[in-house]
């Protein structure tokens, strides 16, 4: 029993050597900036800026909902280039079962951005835009 204490220690070693050391250099980075860093007592250094423009007005603007449907558009589709980039990386080893699942994805895919544009969730026109012609 203290053989296989003995064994399981010795392995763990490695694995708590390098938790103490991503600890230190963390708490060394973070404890550097903090000594190091500059210190700014100017009344504008607590105001938030843009491009070294200072803002002027409210900052809480209204934001369309279809700006973030079109975010979320575009992240579930960009998912897609990093599946198939790794499809693409590994096509020696998946042979035809891996083009054919492949095949399988681009076609959920393309059927999933075919519903979104018969539902209009693609058109960014407002109501009144759709109605007169533009």
């Amino acid at each position: 029993m203290q053989n296989s204490e003995a064994i399981l220690a010795a392995h763990l070693l490695p694995l708590i050597i390098y938790f103490g050391a991503v600890a230190a250099i963390t708490g060394g980075m973070l404890g550097g900036a903090y000594l190091l860093g500059q210190r700014h007592h100017a009344k504008a250094a607590d105001q938030p800026f843009e491009s070294g423009i200072v803002a002027a007005g409210d900052v809480h603007i209204r934001v369309l909902v279809p700006f973030y449907m079109l975010a979320i558009f575009f992240v579930i589709f960009d998912m897609e280039s990093v599946f198939l980039f790794a499809w693409s990386v590994a096509l020696q080893e998946a042979g035809w079962p891996g083009f054919i699942e492949a095949l399988i994805f681009i076609s959920v895919l393309i059927a999933a951005l075919i519903y979104l544009w018969a539902v209009g969730a693609l058109d960014w026109r407002t109501r009144r835009q759709r109605y007169s012609g533009l």
